[in-house]
């Protein structure tokens, strides 16, 4: 099973701003982004849930130090990613 990545504007500008802080990263991030759309469960993402002010929204890992938030929708197979960042600016 596919699932679809569905990019709000406000994430786009999001990880614009990142991805220019930040160019090295470029691959890595777009690789994870691939294999989140194939397999959100796929152990090296580490998919788990957020708690507290960010409940219902999960988070997996581009690398150790960098996270994207996201929501996902099982029910629609639908991604939408929320933040991108490392773990203070995410969380």
């Amino acid at each position: 099973m596919s699932y679809k990545l569905v990019f709000t504007d406000a994430y786009n500008r999001r990880a614009v701003r990142w991805l220019k802080r930040h160019p090295y990263l470029r691959q890595q991030y777009l690789k994870t982004l691939q294999l989140l759309e194939v397999n959100p469960f796929h152990p090296s993402l580490r998919l788990h849930a957020l708690s507290g002010r960010l409940k219902g929204l999960q988070s997996i890992s581009i690398n150790l130090s960098y996270r994207i938030t996201l929501e996902l929708l099982i029910r629609d197979e639908q991604i939408i990613p929320i933040n991108v960042g490392d773990h203070d600016a995410v969380y």
